[in-house]
This record gives C-alpha cells, sequence and structure tokens, in this order.
C-alpha cells in the first residue's frame, strides 16, 4: 500500500473522475509516500495550513493504471524521515478504485500531524 495526502473539499471535488492533483500537471506525477509514519511526516512538514480536514489515501499500487516509480527525495526528505527512504510517485491520475481505505490526519494541541483515523471517525490525538 502507499499513501497520498489530499485536502477532503478536493478529493470530493470531483468524484467521478480520476484524482489529478495540481502536482501531476506541475511536476509531472503525483506524491505519494511508502507507509503511515513517513505520511504523518509529509503532513506535518508541508500540509500544517492545508484546510481541513486533511484525509490520506490508502492506495492499492496495483490498482493503479498509472505507473508508479519508487524515488530518493528531492532536494530531502521531511525531517524524522531517513535519507535512504524511497517515496512512490505515481506518473498519472489516481484512481479512485485504487483506493482501499480513507483515513483522517489527527492533530495534536501544538498543530503536529500526530496520527491517522478512519475518516470522519473523530477521537482525541494523542495526549489529550
Amino acid at each position: 500500500m502507499i499513501y497520498h495526502v489530499v485536502p477532503r473539499a478536493v478529493w470530493n471535488a470531483e468524484p467521478d473522475r480520476p484524482y489529478a492533483p495540481a502536482s501531476l500537471a506541475r511536476e509531472g506525477f503525483v506524491h505519494c509516500s511508502p507507509d503511515e509514519a513517513t505520511t504523518l511526516a509529509v503532513a506535518d512538514a508541508f500540509y500544517r495550513d492545508a484546510p481541513r480536514p486533511l484525509l490520506v489515501l490508502v492506495l492499492d499500487e496495483r490498482r493503479l493504471g498509472a505507473e508508479c516509480v519508487w524515488e530518493a527525495a528531492a532536494p530531502a526528505p521531511p525531517p524524522g524521515v531517513a535519507e535512504d527512504v524511497r517515496f512512490p510517485h505515481v506518473f498519472g491520475p489516481l484512481d479512485r478504485d485504487a483506493v482501499v481505505r480513507v483515513l483522517e490526519v489527527v492533530w495534536d494541541a501544538e498543530g503536529r500531524a500526530a496520527g491517522l483515523d478512519a475518516a470522519g471517525r473523530r477521537r482525541e490525538p494523542p495526549g489529550r
């Protein structure tokens, strides 16, 4: 499984079409993460100011119609992620039938991405 972070409103905007974020047009691929811990580091580093709720799509890489290539982070991985971690980059839209689960980022009292929970189910963030 691979993971992709997206604001709920963006994910829900065109439900009958494959999902194609701005990074696909701008960079030629869709950014994904290899695991939950890396996904939280990405959310914390790059999505603190993104509209909420912030979702994480759990994708079955085998169901993707586009090529997925595992590459090093450029210029560097987010804080807390080892230099040797490879990131899945999907070179085309994400097929909605490749989404096997939708999770929601849980934020702690300091505004850090602290966990993932089933989308729509609310719980207290860790440490409360």
